[in-house]
């Protein structure tokens, strides 16, 4: 969609998507944003309303689906929604824990319930005014099951071909459906990382990427392109070749 001007972003608090808060910012445009980190959250908003937008910031677990449903009604009714981005994710692996069962299904509650509960509830808003756009973030690492992050990966995964599968669906109610697949990039999750990340991005570079296919109506956002092309030959190359590289891959500790 060109020319969103109201705006909602989850995980606004701190990476991609207190990046694409900042670049869509400007006078005339209007964002709400939440995060599980208030001070962050705050620290973002100010920043945006400095460029001249109007922000609402909210403190919101995106795993509450009536929170979730409230705010985003309440949002709605307020400035009528023309683009919303489901972000808030978490990776794998952190707290020195490990993909336990309790972390697993953490990862899965963060980034599958907690994107349905974004998206649900605007669906029947911007199917009234036939008009809107749903950006769904989810990652590269959705291609391919890595052995060192296997719930996030799988979470991705089920987020990707859900906003897929939800474009074709809602094509005939005027909305817009674009799944976002992000390669490294440089935010709180990422600085966790002991290992080598290649082509790691700031977060304002995968922001602009990011804008700028929601403007063309692009169905899969995924950069860098030599990290894309990489994960399309592991779709389709027999697991006989890709397993022996993938089990050498590290884990997060």
């Amino acid at each position: 969609m060109k020319n969103p001007r109201n705006i909602l972003i989850t995980g606004a608090s701190s990476g991609i998507g207190e990046a694409l808060a900042l670049d869509y910012a400007e006078n005339g445009i209007t964002l709400f944003l939440c995060g599980r980190h208030g001070e962050r959250l705050d620290a973002a908003a100010e920043a945006c309303r400095l460029r001249g937008a109007i922000v609402f910031p909210h403190v919101l677990d995106v795993t509450d689906t009536q929170a979730c449903e409230k705010w985003i009604r309440s949002a709605d009714r307020e400035h009528p929604l023309d683009l919303v981005v489901a972000n808030a994710g978490v990776s794998a692996g952190t707290g020195g824990k490990g993909e336990d069962m309790e972390q697993t299904n953490y990862i899965f509650a963060v980034n599958v319930e907690g994107v349905i509960n974004t998206v649900s509830p605007v669906l029947p808003l911007m199917h009234a005014r036939h008009r809107g756009q749903i950006a769904i973030v989810s990652s590269i690492a959705s291609f391919q099951g890595i052995p060192g992050a296997p719930a996030y990966c799988a979470s991705k995964a089920a987020t990707r071909v859900w906003g897929e599968a939800l474009r074709g669906y809602l094509f005939q109610d005027g909305l817009e459906v674009s799944v976002i697949c992000p390669g490294f990039v440089r935010s709180r999750m990422t600085a966790d990382n002991p290992y080598p990340m290649p082509f790691l991005m700031d977060a304002p570079k995968a922001a602009r990427i990011i804008r700028k296919g929601l403007e063309r109506n692009r169905p899969r956002i995924t950069f860098p392109w030599p990290m894309a092309v990489a994960a399309w030959m592991a779709t389709v190359l027999p697991p006989s070749l890709t397993d022996p590289l993938m089990r050498r891959l590290p884990k997060k500790s």
